[in-house]
């Protein structure tokens, strides 16, 4: 039996469906008749596609260089949120060699020889003067290629360039998440999951086993009972969740420009953790004398004239994780943006009060951005400072303006908790 699987692998068989059709036709040595041609096809354009491939990494690795030299441009300008979609964002990528016709060097004839001198315009003549009064251009512009980059591609970029570290997973214990994979053989199933080289075994097997198989002339007849399909099994795969509780004053001493930085930031932000995280949630909170849950949109767009009590936030946010993210399954991560104004001092002492028996005990870190206004008197990060200097759960940043948002997010991300 042996010998016959030996002289079926490397020798002469054919494979027939129950009608007699070949599927396939090997002779003595190994050499393909009637697919010969096909499979040098197929060779001819594995080898083009691998090409395709190569072409289209090297493409993808020049994209990601000119991403990283535009960086800090792309994240300070904050041009990247309006062309943000639902996995994908399209980022304009300038100062990349357009493809163009290269001239032949051998100077043989062929199409595009005649007469005319290299760098001609095509037809000829002067530029004319438009319809529209104005006379048409005749310099060459600044080529601007838009190249869509997915939001994991985006925050690998950004943690190479700040050399952010990956997020230790905090909790003690993970959700379970639960995949279909095809891992598994069964007799019965649709057509389109049929193992060809399952059944041909199986067929093979039957066809010696009965002494119906003749090394002559070794036709393969597979039967009803022959078919095998591949089927799925679950896996349960473990899955870490996060969510970011984001948490800004609105006050009437943040303007649009504030905000502006925190919704940069907050972008940011998300694709990295997106990155670490399979599942992510975001939570908006807005305070000023009072604090209430938003949605994103209403979050970087109210705008409100009270005056201001933190802790209302604080409050509000302990009260969320401990109604809602049990902390042995979930990684917790507030972020809260002000321009360090409070109303009392009272108020700010509840603050470190709250941080301290409610907040920071569950959470993976707490982060503090003080954005620079000029309204703002700047205070509560010297309070946060003074309670929390040596706690490493707490990390504080001050936010100048648009460009201090790169080093702002290494502060608050460089530590990988």
């Amino acid at each position: 039996m042996s010998k016959d699987l030996n002289a079926l692998r490397y020798g002469g068989a054919e494979v027939v469906d129950r009608s007699g059709k070949a599927l396939n036709r090997v002779d003595s040595k190994g050499s393909v008749h009637e697919f010969a041609r096909a499979r040098r096809t197929g060779v001819h354009s594995r080898a083009m596609s691998l090409r395709i491939d190569q072409d289209h990494a090297r493409f993808r690795n020049i994209v990601r260089g000119k991403i990283r030299q535009n960086l800090k441009r792309y994240v300070s300008s904050g041009e990247l949120l309006g062309r943000k979609g639902k996995d994908v964002v399209s980022i304009p990528v300038p100062q990349i060699d357009m493809p163009r016709f290269r001239f032949d060097d051998r100077k043989q004839g062929g199409a595009g020889q005649g007469e005319g001198n290299e760098g001609d315009p095509v037809g000829g003549g002067e530029p004319q003067e438009g319809e529209g009064g104005r006379k048409a251009g005749k310099d060459g512009g600044n080529h601007t290629l838009e190249v869509d980059v997915t939001l994991d591609e985006l925050a690998d970029i950004l943690g190479e360039e700040l050399q952010l570290p990956n997020v230790e997973n905090k909790g003690k214990a993970k959700l379970i998440n639960v995949k279909d994979r095809y891992t598994g053989i069964r007799r019965v199933g649709p057509e389109s999951l049929k193992s060809f080289k399952r059944t041909y075994r199986e067929a093979l097997k039957r066809q010696i086993a009965s002494s119906s198989y003749d090394p002559k002339r070794p036709i393969i007849v597979p039967i009803k009972e022959d078919k095998r399909y591949r089927s799925w099994n679950e896996v349960a795969e473990p899955v870490a969740n996060a969510v970011i509780i984001y948490m800004m004053d609105v006050s009437g001493s943040m303007g649009d420009e504030q905000k502006e930085i925190v919704r940069i930031e907050s972008f940011w932000i998300d694709a990295w953790l997106q990155r670490q995280y399979k599942g992510l949630e975001s939570r908006f909170i807005v305070h000023d004398a009072t604090a209430r849950e938003v949605d994103r949109e209403t979050f970087y767009r109210t705008r409100e004239s009270g005056g201001t009590m933190i802790s209302s936030a604080y409050k509000l946010c302990a009260k969320m994780i401990e109604d809602e993210y049990p902390t042995d399954e979930w990684n917790i991560y507030p972020f809260h943006f002000s321009d360090g104004d409070n109303w009392s001092q009272d108020d700010s002492s509840l603050c470190m009060k709250i941080l301290r028996d409610e907040i920071l005990p569950v959470a993976n870190m707490f982060a503090y951005g003080q954005v620079e206004s000029p309204y703002g008197s700047g205070q509560f990060i010297k309070d946060l400072r003074e309670h929390y200097k040596s706690d490493e759960r707490v990390i504080l940043s001050e936010i100048r303006d648009k460009d201090a948002i790169m080093g702002s997010i290494k502060e608050f991300l460089g530590r990988g908790r």
